[in-house]
């Protein structure tokens, strides 16, 4: 069984456990006087969406290469002019490539040709974000999602000339069309076109003419990515899942803060998310805004509830906004009890117990153990959380959680540093994972000594658990900042997200591991999701530390 549908196991059952025996009755609605104002500031916030009409460039075919990302690339044979000028070849099928990653609605109009068709004309349509997409076989399925995901359609045409108009939006660059069955009649394309759309609309600033070029073009990649997935919401892939995560949320609106600086997007994310709440005050992880917006009820993710409170920290620092700030304070404040309700006396938090009731995800590793980065995450939320509450004037309400603070991070350095190796590692599980270090460092439990100590000693250590997706690897990158490890940072961002642009990618990936290609959470890598938002965080670290990102060098 995968990892996927383990973490649908285990947050259904020992979440209801959780919920039924919280202070708190499930009858109650905790936040019941706030919810109609925040939903109804969710949808005053609505952000327009711009639309463009985009056309395809090139003909092209996938063609074998063991050297390209997945085994497959995409070869340019003609121009896409050369599709509307001949009938079409029921025999083969043909690819297409629109030169760029588009979110929209895909159509194009089929014409007879010199001889009247007979009969309905069934045609499938595949859209692919990489080549291998349109390459793999998608039947039989061994995922772990649902198939429909995958973005294959069977379009049955009647009479010609129509207009082809795929109803779901897709998320691509290539399409392969294939002509099923056997027509007696030619037929054309006489158009193709998709109307793509983004909620991001004011261009950033450019990058200074003395930047890195693949700096340069990692900002490109990281802009693109963050504009496809800026929609209604924050989605955090607009091919799959289509939804709004907190997690995602927290960086993509951090990057949006130094690029497209789009806060209405970012406050109807808030405001949704609070809306849409549990009744006991405790926040899902995400939610869904069609057909009307709601909460994905069968799922509770812990350091996503308790990120929340940071991206709100950072929604007041960017913006000065601190009606919403103080709207959403109580919000903030709940989460926190999440924190209460799992540590221990000796000031750790109770991994066992939280791991059977939560979803704890920290990254998509299976084997990565979770009960050193869970401190860390926890204490880095109350650290926030009380930054927070002196900018809003309200850290009364927080008086202690600056002992509370001490209390966690000293038990974490007496509980789990190893002075013999310089490394952090759980008391459950001696394993030496990227996320320890990174969360003992982010959450201050690390000397900016240890911080570095334990950084350079990961790089030497070939068996140690190293991050599965760019959502790690941003608080990685992150920790060798904090850790005053600048250099090291910059060359580190080159050859992650630059390795995925040297494989292709005009979007950045959900998951990545530069050692393999078919990585996926999901058993079939076709369905994972190749422009996804917690990718886009080149965007921040380039424009907020212009010293250590935008040099020539």
């Amino acid at each position: 069984m995968n990892t996927y549908k383990l973490i649908h196991i285990f947050t259904i059952s020992s979440m209801l456990l959780f919920l039924s025996s919280n202070t708190k009755a499930q009858s109650d609605d905790y936040f019941k006087a706030y919810r109609s104002e925040w939903l109804q500031k969710a949808e005053k916030n609505m952000p327009s969406l711009a639309r463009s009409i985009q056309k395809p460039l090139n003909i092209i075919e996938i063609r074998k290469n063991p050297e390209a990302f997945q085994g497959w690339k995409a070869i340019s044979v003609s121009t896409a002019d050369s599709l509307f000028t001949r009938p079409f070849n029921k025999t083969q099928p043909v690819m297409i490539d629109f030169g760029e990653h588009i979110t929209g609605f895909f159509s194009c109009d089929i014409t007879p040709s010199a001889i009247t068709p007979d009969s309905p004309l069934r045609l499938k349509i595949t859209f692919g974000e990489v080549p291998a997409e349109l390459a793999t076989p998608f039947d039989p399925f061994p995922g772990g999602l649902n198939r429909s995901w995958l973005q294959d359609e069977i379009i049955t045409v009647m009479h010609m000339p129509a207009t082809i108009k795929i109803s779901r939006r897709v998320s691509f660059r290539y399409l392969k069309i294939e002509v099923m069955g056997n027509p007696a009649y030619p037929f054309m394309i006489s158009s193709m076109e998709c109307e793509a759309l983004t909620s991001a609309q004011y261009p950033p600033k450019p990058l200074p003419e003395n930047c890195n070029e693949m700096i340069r073009e990692i900002d490109r990649v990281g802009l693109h990515t963050l504009r496809e997935c800026m929609q209604t919401v924050f989605e955090d892939g607009p091919k799959r899942d289509q939804r709004l995560w907190i997690g995602d949320l927290y960086l993509q609106a951090m990057s949006n803060n130094y690029s497209f600086q789009q806060q209405d997007l970012t406050r109807r994310s808030l405001y949704l998310i609070a809306g849409l709440s549990h009744p006991n005050g405790y926040l899902h992880p995400c939610l869904y805004e069609k057909p009307t917006p709601h909460a994905d009820s069968r799922r509770f993710l812990l350091e996503y509830a308790l990120l929340f409170n940071v991206t709100l920290r950072d929604y007041l620092e960017a913006t000065g906004d601190r009606e919403t700030a103080l709207s959403l304070w109580p919000v903030a404040k709940r989460q926190l009890d999440i924190i209460d309700t799992y540590l221990t006396d000796q000031g750790l938090m109770d991994f066992e117990r939280a791991n059977q009731q939560w979803w704890i995800f920290i990254d998509w590793r299976k084997e990565l153990h979770k009960e050193v980065s869970l401190q860390g995450v926890s204490i880095f939320a109350l650290e926030q959380s009380y930054h927070l509450a002196r900018l809003l004037g309200k850290e009364d309400e927080l008086k202690h959680l600056p002992m509370l603070i001490r209390k966690m991070k000293k038990a974490a350095h007496v509980n789990y540093f190893d002075k013999k190796s310089g490394l952090f590692k759980g008391l459950l599980n001696p394993q030496i994972s990227y996320a320890s270090q990174i969360w003992m460092i982010l959450s201050g439990v690390a000397s900016r000594e240890e911080a570095e100590q334990a950084l350079v000693a990961l790089e030497q250590m070939e068996d140690a658990c190293k991050p599965g997706t760019p959502y790690l690897y941003h608080y990685y990158i992150e920790a060798l900042i904090e850790s005053g490890l600048n250099t090291k940072a910059r060359e580190k961002m080159i050859d992650y997200w630059g390795g995925m642009i040297q494989k292709g990618a005009d979007t950045f990936w959900e998951a990545y591991d530069p050692e393999d290609d078919f990585l996926s959470p999901y058993n079939f890598f076709p369905i994972n999701s190749y422009c996804h938002a917690w990718s886009c965080t080149p965007v921040y670290f380039i424009r907020k530390y212009p010293k250590i990102f935008q040099n020539r060098s």
